[in-house]
């Protein structure tokens, strides 16, 4: 099923690129700029079971990206930039954000150089639990989980039951069902629960994923002094926020985000991304505290370009995603020109809901 939606996508990628269709809408739905989102920047992996590399591309994909941004009649701009764009409603020129969310160890050794090559702007989200080491990457533990055992058990709906995955087709199937299983948990706590349940059966210490693939903070503390990047608050413990039951909680994560940020760099955050940030994971409560709160923008996942009506939704802006799935700068030309997105949001320019 995974295999076909991605084949689905590319083919509709494909015809919109060699149609021209790109070109003739974009004055249509190409909007003011877009934001992109990436993760991971590291070399590809010769791994046959790999069911989060979407959210990894690799440098050389990244530095024609990055070239062509550089060569373009585009703007690459910061997200204090971007901001003030809509208020002061200047929008002479398209401009494009470059954000990376988590703050991973190989941003350091692969991207930054190629964003210091370009002198280009980016911001960077942090996670602080991530830094701290007591974070828990929850979608790399299941991995793992899954990766390192032919047979997997687990109780669902009260029930025990077991799963072969000894070949890599079975794990790629096994690891998608679960995951579908946990993104229809009803709240943050049961997803966590459920995975660290799963670690604790089988010998993967869930914690240890933060030393190995995040930035410590005195890496973010050199990153942040660099007058190119922008740190982004990206809540304390990187949950689902829709998911959590209390504002307070929700409140709490956003805020105690940004206190910690502010306390180990000297400056205050002014940016937000909401954890996973799809429509399950950050809705028009979450919207409505970041304002409260004072952030001067928040972004998620929702796939779109940015539009002028995006001024009264600068808590609610999508983002394009660098799928490491979808690896071709005509995909990429074909999302930012904003026909992508527009078929998949049916032509409305904003959603907040």
């Amino acid at each position: 099923m995974a295999n076909l939606k991605k084949t689905i996508i590319r083919g509709g990628l494909e015809t919109v690129y060699f149609t021209g269709m790109h070109h003739w809408l974009r004055p249509a739905v190409g909007g003011v700029g877009a934001i992109l989102t990436l993760h991971h920047v590291r070399p590809a992996r010769p791994d046959g079971f790999q069911p989060n590399r979407l959210l990894e591309v690799t440098p050389d994909f990244l530095e024609g990206l990055l070239r062509r941004l550089a060569r373009a009649r585009i703007d690459v701009v910061s997200l204090d930039e971007m901001h003030r764009r809509f208020i002061e409603d200047d929008f002479r020129r398209r401009f494009v954000c470059l954000t990376f969310d988590d703050g991973y160890k190989d941003f350091l050794r692969w991207a930054y150089p190629l964003l210091r090559k370009y002198e280009l702007p980016f911001a960077m989200y942090i996670a602080t639990s991530f830094p701290d080491y007591f974070g828990e990457l929850w979608w790399v533990a299941l991995e793992a989980v899954i990766a390192q055992n032919n047979r997997i058990g687990m109780v669902i709906n009260g029930k025990d039951q077991y799963f072969e995955c000894a070949t890599v087709r079975e794990k790629r199937e096994l690891y998608d069902a679960i995951y579908l299983y946990l993104r229809s948990m009803k709240t943050e706590d049961e997803v966590r629960r459920t995975v660290r349940d799963l670690c604790a059966c089988y010998s993967v210490d869930i914690v240890s994923f933060c030393r190995g693939l995040c930035m410590d903070w005195s890496e973010i503390v050199q990153l942040a002094a660099d007058p190119l990047c922008t740190i982004g608050a990206h809540t304390v413990n990187h949950m689902m926020l829709r998911k959590v039951p209390s504002d307070a909680t929700v409140r709490a994560e956003m805020e105690m985000s940004r206190a910690v940020l502010e306390a180990a760099l000297g400056q205050r955050p002014q940016h937000l991304a909401y954890p996973v940030g799809d429509p399950t994971s950050a809705g028009p409560r979450e919207f409505r505290i970041a304002a409260e709160l004072g952030f001067k923008a928040a972004v998620t996942t929702r796939p779109g370009v940015l539009f002028k009506a995006h001024r009264d939704y600068l808590t609610a802006l999508p983002r394009i995603s660098v799928n490491g799935e979808f690896q071709q700068q005509r995909y990429l030309k074909v999302l930012m020109s904003g026909v992508g997105t527009a078929f998949w949001n049916k032509f409305r320019r904003v959603s907040a809901a």
